[in-house]
């Protein structure tokens, strides 16, 4: 039977980090909650990666490295694969995740049950809320490329919710 953590157990996690940061350590200083939840995420990556390449061959290049990222590594994590993969091969990838279920914990402002619509201007702090808990995905795909020699920037964007758009660039040194 392998290491499995509870998917509930985890959401909540996140949630009660990003909280505990936003509300406590660095209430105000929403730059400091990013950098401290992004280093946890990095963290989690980098250990995760090395557990789930053990027994692999070393990757031959970025893009086969970025799709064991969108297939093998994303699948351990979230049950699914990334939906779609895109590149310029100039050390740009985007991977889309149509339902990043991450994000779609985040109680909405509105609750779905009650047919209301949701606003088109969301309240600064559920925005930023929203924002908050991307950062520590983020983490996650920068310390699995870290792991794999792969020095990178990731960011997110989650304007067309429930899909979330995961950015890599590549460092060159």
């Amino acid at each position: 039977m392998g290491k499995e953590v509870s998917e509930s157990c985890l959401d909540i996690l996140l949630i009660e980090t990003v909280s505990s940061y936003t509300n406590g350590f660095y209430a105000g200083k929403p730059e400091l909650v990013a950098q401290a939840v992004e280093a946890i995420g990095y963290q989690v990556g980098n250990q995760l990666c090395e557990r789930y390449t053990m027994e692999r061959s070393q990757f031959s290049d970025h893009l086969e490295a970025i799709k064991f990222i969108c297939t093998d590594f994303w699948i351990k994590i979230f049950k699914k694969q990334i939906d779609t993969l895109r590149t310029d091969h100039k050390g740009t990838f985007v991977l889309r995740d149509n339902r990043f279920r991450w994000i779609s914990r985040v109680s909405n402002p509105i609750s779905e049950d009650s047919g209301a619509t949701f606003p088109s201007t969301l309240p600064v702090n559920f925005a930023q809320s929203r924002k908050m808990h991307l950062y520590f995905p983020c983490g996650i795909i920068r310390g699995a490329l870290s792991n794999l020699a792969i020095p990178c920037a990731v960011t997110a964007d989650i304007s067309s919710l429930p899909s979330c758009i995961f950015t890599i660039q590549i460092r060159r040194d």
